[in-house]
């Protein structure tokens, strides 16, 4: 039979009808199998792993047929060791199972620096380091001295510390300022309006010291203390605008509106009062 009569012949309309069904079923099944492997269209939100210990996370993970892994570690105080404190994709993020999540954990060991050197270099450069390094002032004190604003010695919970000792990251250092004249008086700065945080950099410039931090009945929450501001301070900046350098300044706090105005803006209030009168 000529190949021009086998192609309109009857048997080759049967095969090819056969061929074209065993390549579709293929393709079919082909592509059925990869949408079950790939399990395509389905995903789940990814759980949130903040604040969990690893053993728990790995857990939660399993019930959620999900993998965990630790590629890193932080250190922060406000979040218990060894607990999750970052992780992507982050939570509820659509993902298909057996998907890796990477978390970061919250070091175990608090995150140590190595101390620069802070004597014989003035008060104002040795700010500039300690800061610069991830440290905090603590109290300043002075001593007589030829070297004005020098810094003569750096302590650490009444221990001198020297250049290279590995400190906690986030401690304070205290310093020992040199003055050539001695009761050397500074301008004592305006503290109220001010929260905490605020006034402690604005004493540390004027070379002066936080004293004690007196919360009023107001503050009854951790967000109430990180809000409040200050309304009352001793020795207060209208009746001693100076005092001694390195003098501890007491401060009282609140977030009562009423305290906080009349410390703030006092003739404002005062002058609403005459006209009311």
């Amino acid at each position: 039979m000529s190949l021009k009569k086998f192609l309109v012949s009857r048997t080759f309309f049967i095969n090819l009808l056969i061929a074209i069904v065993i390549v579709s079923a293929i393709i079919f099944i082909t592509l059925q199998s990869l949408k079950s492997y790939t399990r395509h269209g389905q995903s789940m939100p990814v759980p949130d792993f903040s604040g969990m210990l690893q053993d728990e996370a790995e857990s939660v993970a399993e019930s959620y047929k999900l993998k965990v892994v630790v590629i890193d570690s932080v250190f922060n105080d406000n979040v218990a060791p060894g607990a999750v404190v970052e992780q992507q994709p982050g939570a509820g993020f659509g993902v298909k199972e057996n998907r890796t999540i990477f978390l970061t954990i919250n070091s175990k060991q608090k995150e140590k620096i190595v101390l620069p050197k802070l004597t014989e270099v003035s008060f104002r450069q040795a700010q500039v380091l300690i800061e610069n390094c991830g440290l905090l002032i603590g109290n300043i004190t002075y001593q007589p001295s030829e070297y004005n604003d020098l810094v003569l010695k750096a302590e650490q919970d009444s221990q001198e510390v020297f250049q290279g000792d590995m400190l906690i990251k986030g401690s304070k250092i205290d310093l020992v300022i040199g003055r050539d004249a001695e009761n050397e008086q500074t301008p004592l700065p305006d503290l109220k309006g001010l929260k905490v945080e605020e006034a402690k950099s604005v004493l540390t410039d004027a070379m002066l010291n936080l004293g004690v931090i007196i919360y009023d009945e107001t503050i009854l929450e951790k967000e109430d203390s990180i809000n409040a501001v200050i309304w009352r301070q001793r020795p207060d900046n209208i009746a001693d605008p100076f005092i001694k350098l390195g003098t501890s300044v007491d401060v009282w706090i609140t977030v009562d509106e009423e305290k906080i105005q009349k410390a703030t803006k006092p003739e404002e209030l005062e002058a609403d009062s005459d006209q009311e009168i």
